[in-house]
């Protein structure tokens, strides 16, 4: 192929600087695919009126960045860069625009991702720290299990059958520092070959890893109840990630039939699976929670996760994964090797935590604590009804608001923010922006604050959006 590179023969920067710095931007911009067979150095040399030696050193610092690589007797090829990291050029106005949200003083976040951390157990967590390391246990100190404590899988597996009505045994659980974590492990037992299937809008950090494994993500389109299954059956996908029961960002409780009908669409094929990402179950504030969606699987088709991040506190940095057994072969050839991400002494801590009856009164007493705030944002919110529809209530920690008249989203978050109120639009949440269904909506999470806090949260919005 022929390439044409700019030069400046004024430029202070070396002739093969400039050769190296061009090849790589369009690598990275995506304007030299993944595979395609560059100019000989020779080749180039004679093109840009340059020496061989000049573009011999530009593709050496190339080929050592690994951009591109030289194959024997065929040529340089230009190498995949999926899991490179692209840096983003920040031009000024961007630059200035991203201070200025910084610089901002807000009197009320309604940050979707906080938790209330005011009322961790601290006193009960100092006490089971302390009964970990009694007598200089050296046990702690040494290398455990790969899929996690024992004791805590079991702890784990026996509550979330009385809780979310998942079957599993200790041997099916493995314990990782976080989702995304455990992610990049089930993207390495799946094969980046499988095709993934995610509702849209969807927990954009599952997107980016998955996304990061080499998967091809395909997108479906959300109805009232969920991933729409009819246009799940029309793509080929191999595995669909879901959250059922309180989607992200939506809010949707995903009903009994929509389940049934997903678990059908996944017997159909024999290595068709489901991801139900079950990250915030615990919070349900009408009616009683709906079983897991593995507890309704007959076929070992369902690949269950969760975390301790929203119920407990995001710096515990513990996750976990239920993998149907005939999964469990895949993973030991293929990641049976990795140590477990989470020290002992914490799986430690977590296993007594949760055996001691501590993890079931700190819910039940954060279920209370988060219904009452709940319940003061929709009393606060009541003022804004004839001009915003609420919707994701009873579940979760966050509400949806979307304006009856389709007032922009970015005007709505800009219009708060002068307010002195920092909201969250949804678009970023889309895998596609062009795909962005919701154009109008904002989201609101309320568990970081105080009551205090929310009604003059909801208080100054209902002034800013007049």
């Amino acid at each position: 192929m022929e390439l044409l590179v700019p030069l400046d023969s004024q430029s202070p920067s070396p002739l093969y600087e400039q050769i190296y710095q061009h090849i790589k931007e369009e690598v990275q911009e995506g304007g030299l695919a993944a595979g395609s067979r560059l100019p000989s150095t020779r080749v180039l040399a004679q093109n840009l009126k340059v020496s061989r030696s000049t573009t011999q050193m530009a593709y050496d610092q190339l080929q050592s960045e690994g951009y591109i690589e030289a194959l024997p007797c065929k040529g340089y090829y230009v190498c995949e860069t999926a899991a490179l990291i692209k840096l983003r050029r920040v031009l000024p106005e961007t630059a200035a625009k991203e201070r200025q949200e910084v610089d901002r003083d807000y009197k009320v976040d309604f940050s979707p991702r906080g938790i209330d951390l005011e009322r961790f157990p601290f006193n009960t967590w100092r006490k089971l720290s302390r009964n970990t390391l009694v007598n200089d246990n050296k046990e702690m100190f040494a290398g455990g299990h790969p899929q996690g404590e024992e004791g805590l899988r079991r702890a784990i597996g026996d509550y979330l059958h009385s809780a979310r009505g998942v079957n599993c045994s200790p041997e099916q659980i493995i314990i990782g520092a976080g989702s995304e974590y455990l992610l990049m492990l089930l993207s390495q037992i799946l094969g980046n070959d499988t095709k993934l299937a995610m509702e849209n809008p969807t927990y954009k950090q599952a997107y980016l890893v998955l996304r990061g494994g080499g998967h091809q993500i395909l997108p479906v389109e959300m109805d009232g109840y969920g991933m729409d299954v009819k246009q799940l059956s029309g793509i080929q996908a191999d595995v669909a990630y879901v959250m059922p029961s309180h989607q992200y960002p939506t809010g949707i409780v995903m009903p009994v039939k929509r389940r049934q009908e997903l678990l059908s669409w996944a017997y159909r094929q024999p290595r068709r699976y489901l991801i139900e990402d079950d990250y915030d179950s615990e919070f349900r504030y009408k009616g009683k929670p709906i079983p897991a969606l593995q507890g309704m699987d007959q076929g070992g088709r369902v690949i269950y996760m969760g975390t301790f991040s929203k119920s407990i506190a995001p710096a515990i940095r513990v996750g976990f994964m239920v993998l149907p057994e005939q999964l469990l072969g895949i993973y030991r050839e293929k990641a049976g090797f990795y140590a477990s991400t989470v020290s002992r002494i914490d799986q430690n801590i977590l296993c007594q935590f949760i055996n001691q009856g501590f993890y079931e009164r700190h819910l039940n007493r954060m279920r209370g604590i988060y219904k009452s705030k709940h319940d003061v944002l929709l009393t606060g919110l009541r003022a804004l009804e004839d001009r915003f529809d609420i919707r994701g209530e009873y579940a979760g920690l966050h509400v949806l608001l979307t304006h009856k008249k389709g007032a922009k989203e970015v005007l709505l978050v800009e219009q708060a923010a002068r307010a002195g109120v920092k909201v969250y639009g949804i678009s970023d949440a889309f895998i596609h922006p062009s795909q962005h269904i919701f154009p109008s909506t904002v989201m609101l999470g309320y568990a970081n604050l105080n009551e205090k806090g929310i009604e003059q949260g909801a208080r100054l919005l209902n002034e800013a959006w007049r």
